[in-house]
Order: structure tokens, then C-alpha cells, then sequence
């Protein structure tokens, strides 16, 4: 499904989200203030936007790799690289399953992943994993669609998840196995606020707390190791 997307994947991001995804991604960064020479690791990273993002505020010789089981979206993230000039960066995008990074214990000072927690098959295995490859001190961070708690605003965003965002999605991407009627359904099944908080928690990360992004559409979840 992904794969069959990856080609129209960016544009239907920012056209689906009127280019707010751009803002949660800056955000998150702003938020995380990684500093250069601190290793940076992004799972499911799709098509690289935000691992691209950090590579661009961090030094050159700052190691940023991008993680995803999708090769056909690294592909995408590899040619943007070459867009951006960031070749000569420390950024690489490798082909690799969540709930098995094959990376050593303790190597990375931010592990983050956005929009791509709930496509994990096993939410705590995922998170687990990250926890694992988090150096001590080092931030882990999901920044995960949620659910508006404002009365009149949760009935528009269910209106529009459910009814106009697949219709579009599934009518530029031209997919077969309508992955814009797969997005709501993922996201209405997500745990998000406190429930989410609590999974963090479960994994051994401390200091949990989480920064609802445009009234509540997104929010980003940090927890310390």
C-alpha cells in the first residue's frame, strides 16, 4: 500500500493537511532543539521530511539516518536529499523494520518518528525499540495525529477525515488498496493524550508529556530514557 502511494505521498500530505504538516514538523524540531553532533535516528520516515528537517539544522558531520520498511518511499527521501544539497551531510536513509532496528543499545540522542507509530503492527514492540537504541539522557518523540476535544471542531475534523479526506487521497494517489480510507480508520483506532502518554510510560521512558499541536489535530509525545 505504501509503496503504491509513494510517488504522490508529498503532495497529498501537504494538500490533505493545507501544508500544516510542515508547521508540526518545525515544531517538533523547535520543541526538540537537537544539537549538533548529537545522533539523530527517524523511524518510519516515509519519505524523509522530517529527517531531511534535522540534517538541515545540524552540523554536516552530525549523524542523521532515516529509518522505514518501505524501500520505494526511501527512494523518494534519497532523491530529495540530492534536491536539498545535503549530500555531503552524515544523512542516511536505510531500509529497516521498527520493531527490529538493527542498531546497537544507546547509540542515538533522539529517536523520533512522525505520523508512522500507528502503522507499526506492534505499537509497544516499536516503542520499545526506540527506547532501546536512545542513548540514556536522550529524548524519544512520536508526533501522531489525534483527536480534537473542542466540540464543534471534532465534528468537522471527523466530517472531513472520514468523508473527504479518502475520497481525495484515493483519487490523486490512484491506489488500488485505498490507503486514504486506511488513514482515519488508523488514526480513530490510535491511542492519543494520556492513553498514549501511558504507553511511553510502559516502555521505561520518564518525564512524559505531550504538546497538543492545532487544537488538538496533532500532538507530539516526549519522554526522556
Amino acid at each position: 500500500m505504501f509503496a503504491e502511494i509513494a510517488p504522490r505521498y508529498d503532495f497529498l500530505n501537504h494538500l490533505l493537511s493545507l501544508n500544516i504538516d510542515r508547521y508540526w514538523r518545525r515544531r517538533t524540531l523547535g520543541i526538540l532543539a537537537p544539537q549538533s553532533g548529537d545522533p539523530f535516528l527517524d523511524v518510519c520516515t516515509g519519505t524523509g521530511d522530517l529527517a531531511l528537517a534535522a540534517a538541515k539544522i545540524l552540523s554536516a558531520q552530525t549523524t542523521v539516518i532515516g529509518s522505514d520498511f518501505c524501500g520505494e518511499m526511501l527512494a523518494f527521501a534519497t532523491q530529495k536529499q540530492r534536491k536539498m544539497r545535503l549530500d555531503g551531510h552524515r544523512l542516511a536513509f536505510l531500509e529497516a523494520d521498527t520493531t527490529s532496528l538493527p542498531f546497537e543499545n544507546n547509540q542515538f540522542q533522539t529517536v523520533s518518528v512522525a505520523f508512522g507509530l500507528r502503522n507499526v503492527v506492534d505499537t509497544l514492540q516499536g516503542l520499545r525499540e526506540m527506547v532501546r537504541v536512545c542513548r540514556p539522557g536522550g529524548t524519544v518523540a512520536v508526533l501522531e495525529f489525534s483527536q480534537p476535544t473542542l466540540p464543534v471542531l471534532k465534528q468537522i475534523y471527523r466530517f472531513y477525515f472520514r468523508r473527504i479526506l479518502p475520497g481525495i487521497g484515493n483519487k490523486v494517489a490512484k491506489n488500488s488498496k485505498e490507503a486514504y480510507a486506511y488513514l482515519p480508520a488508523s488514526v480513530s483506532q490510535f491511542p492519543c493524550g494520556e492513553a498514549m502518554a501511558e504507553l511511553m510510560r510502559q516502555v521505561g521512558l520518564s518525564q512524559v508529556r505531550y504538546v497538543p499541536m492545532t487544537f488538538g489535530v496533532a500532538t507530539l509525545y516526549l519522554g526522556r530514557k
